[in-house]
């Protein structure tokens, strides 16, 4: 059983910045990663996901150029770095662990309790 704890959310104005880190529980197998976010009202959406290796890398066109993300294997941690945030960043972030790459939420089996991030105008 893999668990994941968010952190790292909070408000800032639009163009600031926030990094949001998921710390896991010690994986038994090679796991890729994701983040993802909802916003009240509306679907969850996938925002960038990660391969085990950290080799590959994919961002929703919304993200591309603001966010990165990355990982520490040897912490378990996941990482997502957010810079020149807009009020459309809103929404509370979730971190997810699965077996299989990609931004389909059908990929993860594991989800953490999510970390709330608000952006003002």
């Amino acid at each position: 059983q893999v668990q994941l704890e968010e952190s790292g959310g909070g408000s800032v104005q639009s163009g600031g910045s926030l990094r949001l880190s998921c710390a896991g529980s010690e994986y038994k197998y090679p796991i890729c990663m994701a983040w993802f976010r909802q916003a009240p009202g509306k679907e969850r959406e996938g925002v960038s996901c990660i391969s085990w290796s950290g080799a590959y890398t994919y961002y929703t066109n919304s993200v591309k150029g603001r966010f990165t993300i990355s990982r520490d294997n040897a912490k378990n941690t996941l990482y997502l770095q957010m810079n020149n945030l807009k009020p459309e960043d809103t929404a509370m972030y979730y971190c997810a662990a699965g077996p299989v790459y990609g931004l389909r939420s059908e990929n993860y089996n594991y989800w953490g309790q999510g970390t709330q991030v608000t952006v003002s105008s």
